[in-house]
């Protein structure tokens, strides 16, 4: 099994590098896009990859864009890798890239939370509201909210940490437009509950989620990735009890065992050692088959 922490393709010019994924120009109006193995956690890249990763999410982060559809617009073309790269690179890269189209992201991550866990949880037994919504007294850690919450936040540069924001502080953040701002929450609340729901029936709960969204010609696009492991918390619906945290299918296990070590949240990452890299393949695979049904 081959493992890509980053890719050196010559076909293009040399790609902008995110946290996991690496970013190609391709022409003026499209980028080619390739999901490493790179793994962060706390908004910091980790030294060790994770095997088969940029697989499992491209494959899953495609299902959900053709699944969801319907709903938004999402950044994904029918182009096809051999139109620009050699068939050397085209056939290293089949199932870890997309051609997408070129489109500006807006500057926040949307999330939707349907159960009470991580940061949301911390703050609730503070002060009983999450990213300052008020919640009803007396919820349990992972308890199924009441309802789907919007908590938007800032989209921070790598090292540094996200900052949940208000809605009203969304509204500013975009320039004043209420009617774009009420439309995120709108489309990503949409989005979590026919994904949840159709989740629900295959044995996962989604406990919550976060998305990327752009604009071209005033057009909203879904785009990055789509209710994958790595922006997504993957519950086993089997072994759900509420009042306790959850085993999970996605990244948690790794800021689980981060956590374990004290580790400060600041760059350089610890690296990895090879049974919790095991594991967190192994996680994302079941996850991949449980919701798609690939391997």
């Amino acid at each position: 099994m081959r493992t890509l922490f980053q890719s050196e393709l010559s076909s293009l010019p040399p790609p902008h590098r995110g946290k996991v994924r690496d970013m190609y120009n391709v022409d003026a109006e499209h980028l080619l896009i390739v999901a490493t193995d790179r793994l962060s956690a706390f908004d910091v890249v980790l030294p060790t990859p994770i095997p088969d990763k940029g697989r499992i999410l491209t494959t899953m982060s495609n299902f959900w864009c053709a699944y969801t559809s319907h709903i938004v617009p999402n950044h994904l073309t029918t182009r096809r890798l051999e139109d620009y790269l050699s068939p050397q690179e085209a056939e290293d890269m089949r199932d870890r890239a997309v051609i997408v189209r070129r489109i500006t992201p807006l500057p926040v991550e949307a999330i939707v939370r349907g159960y009470l866990t991580g940061s949301g949880w911390a703050e609730y037994q503070r002060q009983g509201t999450v990213c300052d919504l008020a919640l009803p007294p007396g919820l349990r850690e992972s308890e199924r909210l009441p309802e789907p919450i919007f908590t938007p936040s800032t989209k921070a540069p790598q090292g540094e940490h996200d900052i949940n924001i208000s809605f009203e502080a969304l509204i500013e953040l975009l320039a004043g437009n209420t009617e774009l701002a009420e439309r995120l929450r709108t489309i990503s609340l949409q989005l979590y509950q026919e994904v949840a729901a159709y989740a629900w029936e295959r044995g996962i709960i989604i406990a919550d989620t976060k998305f990327e969204f752009g604009l071209l010609q005033d057009i909203l696009y879904l785009i990055d990735e789509a209710f994958t492991p790595d922006s997504s918390r993957f519950w086993p619906r089997q072994s759900y009890v509420r009042g306790q945290s959850q085993p999970s299918y996605d990244k948690q296990y790794v800021r689980d065992y981060l956590t374990s070590l004290g580790w400060d949240k600041r760059p350089p990452a610890p690296s990895l050692p090879p049974h919790i890299v095991q594991q967190t393949t192994q996680k994302y695979r079941e996850a991949l088959q449980a919701l798609t049904g690939s391997g």
